[in-house]
């Protein structure tokens, strides 16, 4: 797979806490530049970024960032504030706890919820693997199925670990066969994205490929 096949699956990501728009402009000139499948950028630049790219690129964005506790109200405002403003595709945190404790009925309304106020656009939910066993990831890969959601995505890339081809495969093996991966956080060479994609990962969240383009 060369490096332009990999590319053109990558969510080009740029989500450091003192991002500028400077730098997200840079990332959307990049995105545009080796044909990325989408940038995934801080809310507060989707419209901005939006109107500078036009339909030139996808714009990603995220919901419940990075920790994902807030109220499903917000979760489901900030979807529909990021779509107003011009996001294609939602990335979304679930509730860690709730998952924890064993509340998956309230992981699951959660995400049907931000997915109805999608309006069509690609939602990914973001599990943040490394938190949880292995029964529970089993459980996750239901639960997620259940929801409607087009992607389950193993991570922010702000927590204790990122993505595994481990987990890549339990995901691939254990969804519903219309969902896809996403596998994010960690992952900063073209062999590594390869390894995911081998693994069953249809997207990859990754900040650093664009600089490594030979």
């Amino acid at each position: 797979m060369d490096q332009n096949e990999i590319l053109s699956r990558v969510d080009h990501t740029i989500l450091a806490p003192a991002a500028t728009w400077d730098q997200v402009k840079a990332v959307c000139d990049e995105g545009r530049q080796f044909g990325v499948a989408s940038v995934c950028i801080p809310p507060r630049y989707v419209k901005r970024a939006s109107d500078y790219v036009g339909n030139s690129l996808k714009i990603c964005t995220v919901i419940g960032f990075p920790n994902g506790y807030c109220t499903p109200e917000v979760k489901v405002f900030e979807t529909e504030d990021a779509i107003r403003d011009g996001a294609d595709e939602i990335d979304m945190v679930i509730n860690q706890g709730l998952a924890k404790s064993g509340d998956w009925e309230g992981v699951l309304e959660e995400i049907k919820a931000v997915k109805a106020s999608c309006k069509g656009r690609i939602l990914k939910v973001i599990v943040e693997a490394c938190n949880f066993s292995q029964e529970e990831k089993l459980t996750l890969c239901r639960v997620v199925s259940m929801s409607g959601a087009d992607f389950i995505k193993t991570s922010t890339g702000f927590a204790a670990g990122g993505a595994t081809v481990e987990d890549v495969l339990l995901f691939r093996t254990h969804i519903s066969p219309d969902m896809r991966v996403k596998a994010a956080g960690g992952i900063r060479t073209f062999e590594q994205a390869q390894a995911m994609i081998e693994a069953g990962a249809d997207r990859i969240g990754a900040s650093a490929l664009v600089g490594l383009v030979r």
